[in-house]
């Protein structure tokens, strides 16, 4: 599919404050698909649709796609453009306010994607965080991101830990701003995400082990023992001993800490101050 010819068949732009850049390289769309390792038996959730490029590629190695695009401006467009694959669900709408296990019917599925950079880290957690999560999730993002997303102890954020939790991201390859439209002002890259069969880590309620890591990223330039009490609503001192009988030196900042460490952490709090 030549997406501009189709954008202009349509009489349609990209919206950038949608963060609509289109993925126009075929081989790259071609990779992506292939590392989502997709046969018939495979259901697939599309997360914005645009044009339908992907979604084509997708329906022709998937079983089942379901295919949502906030923009109701290109319904026609893939109405029309994918009137062909009888195997693809449309759906207009917000994923961030889809139920995903309804969305796609209690089916397993993989999540294969071009994510807006705006709304990454949302999509992220949603589809991670869901009563049915992905089996695995390939998404283009913005290439820092996906450098924060996999980054390990020492260069944590509150993402990648989020990320983590729940599954083991990789980055595949990374993505020119050239092979997109309109081009993007930065590097893109394509993140391969596997959920855990279980927790990596031990955290007990899995609220509180997010509060606790929360509050640590609040006040990130500054040491844990301070930004913790901040954001707990404790005294410096009760965030000092339990760091301390965590066996982590309240002074260090919140992206020194490994998942594991973290996972100390919330059961030093639970058990003493919270």
């Amino acid at each position: 599919m030549d997406v501009r010819q189709t954008l202009r068949r349509y009489g349609l732009e990209p919206r950038r404050e949608l963060g609509q850049h289109f993925l126009v390289d075929g081989r790259i769309l071609a990779r992506i698909v292939a590392a989502a390792e997709l046969s018939p038996a495979d259901t697939v959730l599309e997360v914005g649709a645009g044009v339908g490029n992907l979604t084509r590629l997708l329906a022709a190695e998937a079983g089942w796609v379901v295919a949502v695009e906030v923009d109701r401006r290109f319904s026609p467009v893939l109405e029309s453009e994918l009137a062909d694959r009888g195997n693809v669900r449309l759906v207009a709408g917000d994923i961030l306010a889809m139920d995903p296990s309804d969305l796609m019917e209690g089916r397993s599925y993989k999540v294969v994607a071009n994510l807006p950079y705006a709304i990454t880290s949302a999509v992220l957690r949603h589809l991670l965080e869901a009563r049915l999560p992905p089996q695995r999730m390939v998404v283009t993002v913005q290439r820092e991101v996906a450098e924060r997303i996999v980054a390990r102890g020492g260069r944590m954020s509150l993402l990648a830990v989020s990320v983590q939790y729940y599954g083991r991201p990789q980055l595949l390859f990374r993505i020119k701003p050239g092979a997109f439209y309109p081009p993007p002002e930065v590097e893109s890259a394509v993140l391969r995400i596997d959920p855990h069969p279980e927790p990596p880590v031990r955290v007990g309620d899995v609220s509180h082990f997010f509060r606790v890591v929360r509050a640590g990223f609040s006040q990130p330039r500054k040491q844990l023992g301070n930004s913790l009490a901040a954001g707990l609503g404790i005294s410096p001192q009760e965030a000092v001993d339990a760091l301390q009988r965590a066996g982590i030196d309240p002074r260090l900042r919140a992206e020194r800490l490994s998942l594991e460490e973290w996972a100390h952490l919330a059961r030093a709090l639970v058990e003493n101050c919270l």
